[in-house]
């Protein structure tokens, strides 16, 4: 990253450092969430970060977004970053005008809306992240000449309240026959839809992996706190395997989110987004199980905050196109070409799907 991104991340770094506690994620848990974050990133123009200087943000880049929404897991910030700012980059990648009022989004392709007449649609949606904290919401929709992304007042629909593991809200949308707000309908492209499916996968990557991260943390501060015998728990042969496996998966998803990254920036992009997504899910298992095995007991209690780190790893992991989804798309697609597996792999200098 340039000087100019540093920066840009130590400032949403120091912010959730000084303004995100234990008790401040607990607040998801009694229906709350930290309206002062949110007015703090709104008056540092953080929520506007990859916003266009014509409409009025700072014309950052994915590189900006993707950062941030690492941190956003790293300090499990209980506010509708992440959807807020994704439903404005779908909305400047189709060419629609941004928004400034609290907006979430949908890209289940499962869960398409329908078109009632011109202006009109209708469908259910199921998780859809902080709806009941929302005013607009942004999914897409099908009509017979294809896919349109939509963006529709939430007032106007019915919403059943729900939570996914971690407390958060991920309710359910019922729309009937539900004005499209200011005619905000652009008919999408199979290559634009792919391109939304593949950064919103990387976006929730990026949070997946600052939470990994903030998990080795927490661990080897625990292992140096909690003494045994006279002694730190961390000079423990067996605490050191599992403080070595910890390490290693945090390692590894660090750089592969930072490849991932870079080949969409560098719009070089072919399969990084997927197999990091895939390796994320592997990562997953081994960090909850091994962050879990060194703490014991106390990392389930609600006073200690490991649980609200893995919790969310694991809501997350079943969010949005998941693995095994992934893993079927990558499958078929080697299944076809008419490269090796090796090839597929080695060869380097291809030209890659632009973004």
């Amino acid at each position: 990253m340039s000087e100019i991104k540093d920066m840009l991340i130590d400032v949403v770094e120091k912010i959730f450092k000084d303004h995100v506690q234990k008790e401040t994620v607990d607040l998801v848990e009694e229906g709350k969430w930290a309206e002062n974050v949110w007015s703090i990133l709104n008056d540092n123009g953080m929520l506007g970060v990859t916003i266009s200087e014509d409409a009025g943000g700072a014309d950052g880049d994915l590189e900006d977004l993707l950062n941030i929404y690492r941190l956003v897991g790293k300090y499990a910030v209980p506010i509708p970053f992440v959807e807020y700012t994704f439903a404005n980059y779908l909305l400047e990648l189709v060419k629609l005008p941004i928004t400034e009022r609290k907006v979430t989004y949908t890209v289940n392709t499962n869960e398409k809306l329908v078109f009632t007449g011109d202006q009109t649609v209708r469908g259910t949606l199921t998780n859809v992240p902080w709806a009941r904290h929302a005013d607009e919401l942004v999914a897409i929709a099908k009509a017979e000449e294809g896919d349109y992304l939509v963006k529709v007042a939430i007032e106007d629909t019915f919403l059943e309240q729900n939570i996914n593991l971690s407390c958060e809200p991920r309710d359910t949308i019922i729309l009937e026959n539900v004005k499209v707000l200011h005619k905000s309908v652009v008919a999408l492209t199979s290559e634009q839809l792919q391109t939304i499916m593949h950064v919103e996968t990387a976006a929730k990557v990026a949070l997946m992996a600052g939470t990994i991260e903030k998990i080795n943390d927490l661990t080897v501060q625990y292992t140096k706190e909690r003494e045994q015998f006279g002694r730190p728990i961390h000079r423990f042969q067996l605490v050191q395997e599992h403080l070595a496996l910890l390490a290693g998966e945090t390692v590894i998803i660090r750089s592969a989110v930072d490849n991932m990254i870079a080949a969409l920036v560098e719009n070089r992009h072919q399969n990084e987004v997927i197999l990091t997504r895939i390796r994320i899910d592997e990562a997953t298992k081994t960090v909850s199980t091994s962050a879990h095995q060194v703490h014991g007991a106390i990392g389930v209690t609600h006073e200690h905050n490991l649980h609200q780190y893995t919790r969310r790893l694991w809501s997350y992991r079943d969010e949005g196109v998941t693995q095994s989804e992934w893993s079927e798309i990558l499958a078929n697609e080697l299944l076809q070409s008419d490269e090796s597996l090796w090839e597929s792999l080695t060869i380097a200098n291809k030209v890659y799907q632009t973004y």
